[in-house]
């Protein structure tokens, strides 16, 4: 039960008083789990989970900006602009931004989705007002300086030519232009080798101006923190560079907005001389926030997201056609996605499709048995709660909750929401998501007569 109690706070700044909005999402028992978030002048959200029994913790800003937020000319930039951030502010040069965490024995890193960005360190508990400094100086102070543009470049590119070598990886961003064109959901999140060469830095420093302003940013730190601790070295920390001085800023809400999927029965092939062929069936799936997503979440556990799956029992335990095979779902603020990958001897490409193709049908037209069911719930149970047994999940769960939901959920709602799900809403979301005609994508070298027979998979 998510329980909410308000207090304001005041703040002294060094302009004056300032107020910041502190509430408690989540109250978690005898204080283990609590979630609270603090609003601060400017819009600056830091949320953070306290749990008293490690003796670690993971600090993250996250952006509310993706590859989707990138025109044609820019696509790539959100993720340059990742690797740039690294490279030094006026307070420290890469190296020392690397050393600092380094000395402590903590990791830091920083990935770019589509609709999100975020940057973390994780440390020892007592090295967290270290990490706040070092990650939110990043995201106050970087310079991008043009030599650091032009260097990066390079290292950009090789990042680009490794994903062109991995078709597994590659047959990903493949699909997603199959299903969403030439629009930003489209697009790679890495860039092409064009746009990331035609990328300048006032390009980039623009971008990073529009993006990363403090209503576009959530704090999140979750192990053994004290929120009041955290809020005070955030605070200091983006106070020095004046970024909290816009009083009345309120954040800007989660993403919204409507995206419609390209027709669906659309064929993308791409001829590499690989020794397997990776393929991608797939239809479009849901929002992040649509209340189906429970069903769809133990569809896809019961589909393909264990060794028990129908996906993995059929097509490599029974049949020996794959090694790897697997179902997936990805929901974006408006819009969302369900695929089949499998990688096979491309002489096996049709075979693996029908038995995909048959299973998608079946479980569109039938539902899961009461086996199924059961075991699809344990699975996705287990997973949830295991997943969540480090302080970075942690602070990856309560970052995104506040960027794309606006709240958070506890692991006993979210266990409850996944028990409670029944066969019929199962049967009625595989007949709306699955019943649909499929798209495919596929990478591998296909003779003309293999790839003429591919389109009666979607037919």
């Amino acid at each position: 039960m998510t329980v909410r109690t308000d207090r304001t706070t005041a703040r002294a700044s060094s302009e004056g008083r300032a107020v910041a909005r502190t509430e408690t999402l989540l109250t978690g028992e005898n204080g283990v789990g609590a979630v609270r978030r603090t609003t601060l002048p400017g819009g600056l959200r830091v949320v953070t989970e306290t749990l008293p029994s490690v003796r670690s913790a993971t600090f993250g800003i996250w952006a509310h900006v993706g590859s989707r937020d990138e025109t044609p000319e820019l696509n790539g930039a959100t993720h340059y602009l990742e690797h740039l951030l690294f490279k030094g502010t006026e307070r420290r040069s890469a190296l020392d931004i690397s050393a600092a965490v380094d000395e402590v024995g903590g990791e830091m890193n920083a990935f770019t989705a589509k609709e999100y960005t975020c940057y973390y360190a994780r440390v020892l508990d007592d090295d967290l007002p270290l990490a706040i400094d070092v990650v939110s100086d990043m995201l106050t102070g970087s310079l991008i300086a043009a030599e650091d543009v032009e260097a990066e470049r390079g290292v950009i590119l090789e990042e680009i030519a490794m994903t062109e070598d991995d078709p597994g990886d590659g047959v990903h961003d493949l699909f997603a232009e199959t299903m969403f064109g030439e629009t930003a959901l489209g697009r790679p999140v890495l860039g092409t080798v064009d746009t990331v060469n035609g990328l300048t830095r006032d390009r980039i420093e623009r971008f990073y101006q529009e993006h990363y302003d403090p209503t576009r940013l959530v704090v999140a730190a979750a192990g053994n923190v004290e929120h009041e601790s955290v809020v005070e070295h955030v605070y200091r920390a983006f106070d020095r560079v004046g970024a909290l001085s816009r009083t009345g800023a309120e954040p800007v809400p989660p993403r919204a907005g409507s995206h419609t999927l390209r027709t669906a029965g659309r064929v993308d092939l791409l001829d590499r001389q690989t020794e397997q062929a990776h393929v991608i069936l797939g239809v479009p799936g849901i929002p992040r926030t649509d209340d189906r997503r429970w069903a769809l979440g133990v569809l896809n556990a019961a589909l393909g997201g264990g060794m028990s799956s129908r996906l993995f029992q059929e097509v490599r335990e029974k049949r020996g056609l794959a090694y790897a095979v697997y179902s997936f779902t990805a929901g974006f603020a408006d819009c969302g996605l369900f695929g089949i990958y499998a990688g096979c001897r491309p002489n096996q490409v049709h075979d693996v499709l029908k038995i995909c193709r048959d299973e998608l049908d079946q479980v569109a037209a039938e539902g899961l048995s009461d086996a199924e069911l059961r075991r699809a719930v344990g699975q996705l149970s287990g997973s949830t709660v295991l997943g969540l047994e480090d302080t970075g999940a942690l602070m990856n769960r309560i970052g995104k909750g506040e960027l794309c939901w606006g709240d958070q959920m506890s692991v006993n709602d979210m266990l409850e929401r996944i028990s409670a799900v029944t066969p019929e809403e199962v049967r009625a979301v595989a007949r709306d998501i699955l019943g649909q005609r499929p798209s495919l994508s596929v990478i591998g070298p296909l003779r003309d007569r293999q790839a003429d027979r591919l389109s009666e998979t979607v037919a």
